[in-house]
């Protein structure tokens, strides 16, 4: 057994599983191909795994689209919300498609890249999301195009088509109603196309999820339109299968007990100081309450507040449950705290230390 000094963030294979497991599902049920949303979800230590059950990756820059083709294999979707010159000559040679976020660059670049599968993507005005910032198409939102007959007029040079119009939705019967409004908006372009995604966003591996019913509504719209609908899991795919590991520093009191852990939100789980919601926490509940805050000088560094079964002190344990999705790849240097190493529970149990971060990494990162 290795010693591990936390913070780490700690990677159970076998909790993976459960999630490519249901992935798999929906592909053999339903002939919905999936694509890791890299933007959530880069720790490539456990793609050997992930690989076995999904198609490949989708990314939103040049680099996680190297990164997809270089450590995942299988397809290469890039996205942008715009590319540059330089990114398209570096894209064209390792991508199975490349989507667009707008006419205008659809035209720019096509030259470059018309012997590719080419996708634009097409923001249908609806969505479901808890917060606006998240939110696809919200007001004056530059995320894809509206105008059905703009679309519908550069079809000649397009193979598929990208409606990312989700976040966190895990109510089957939003994502029912909202296809079926798109297939009706958007009916003309899509009997024209050969590939449809529906991007990210659609939570179908959480627990008592209708998985058949989704299955059902995919494999009909697909047959429906003859396209291949692609999925973009990000925090789908990972769910409930890492955690980031800390230890309590110290204990203050003001009127309330604040448990100092040796990580930060601000640092080490960004989204949650972004949407101001708290960290899910994986110990058992009970009458001690705390607040657990974290040791970066941010006065509202604050993971959340808590009832816990056990008392806390120095050198107890604290495990924020849930830590994979938008976290290793937002993690930064701020105020110089020790970043979480990246720790993997392999399929067999053995627990495998991935990646140790240390003082030449923080001044590697800066000049």
């Amino acid at each position: 057994m290795i010693k591990l000094e936390t913070p780490y963030y700690l990677i159970d294979e076998q909790k993976l599983l459960k999630n490519m497991k249901k992935i798999e599902y929906v592909r053999k049920n339903s002939g919905a191909k999936s694509v890791l949303a890299l933007k959530c979800f880069s720790t490539w230590s456990v793609f050997p795994l992930m690989s076995k059950y999904m198609d490949g990756t989708t990314s939103s820059s040049l680099y996680e689209a190297k990164l997809g083709y270089e450590e995942f294999g299988k397809e290469t979707h890039a996205f942008s919300v715009a590319y540059s010159k330089d990114d398209i000559t570096a894209l064209k040679k390792i991508s199975d498609k490349v989507i667009f976020n707008s006419i205008s660059q659809l035209n720019m670049f096509y030259k470059d890249v018309k012997n590719i599968k080419l996708g634009l993507r097409v923001n249908p005005g609806i969505s479901y999301s808890h917060f606006d910032l998240a939110n696809p198409a919200r007001k004056y939102s530059r995320l894809g195009e509206r105008d059905v007959k703009k679309v519908v007029s550069v079809l000649d040079k397009i193979s598929g088509a990208m409606f990312h119009y989700n976040c966190e939705n895990g109510d089957f019967a939003s994502f029912s109603k909202m296809l079926d409004f798109i297939s009706k908006k958007y009916e003309k372009v899509l009997r024209k196309i050969e590939w449809v995604s529906l991007g990210g966003g659609l939570y179908f591996t959480k627990d008592g999820y209708p998985l058949d019913k989704f299955c059902d509504k995919l494999k009909k719209f697909s047959n429906e339109y003859g396209v291949q609908v692609y999925l973009e899991p990000g925090e789908a795919a990972i769910t409930q299968s890492c955690e980031l590991v800390t230890t309590v520093l110290d204990i203050v009191k003001n009127k309330k007990e604040i448990a100092i852990v040796d990580a930060s939100t601000e640092a080490h789980m960004l989204d949650l100081l972004i949407y101001q919601t708290p960290a899910k926490i994986a110990e058992k509940a009970g009458k001690n309450e705390y607040i657990i805050a974290g040791r970066s000088c941010l006065a509202g560094d604050i993971f959340g507040t808590y009832k816990l079964a056990e008392k806390l002190k120095a050198g107890s344990k604290i495990r924020f449950a849930d830590a994979a999705g938008y976290t290793m790849v937002k993690k930064n240097w701020f105020n110089g705290v020790k970043m979480p190493s990246i720790v993997v529970k392999r399929l067999n149990g053995k627990t495998e230390l991935i990646r140790k971060f240390g003082y030449t990494d923080f001044i590697k990162n800066l000049s």
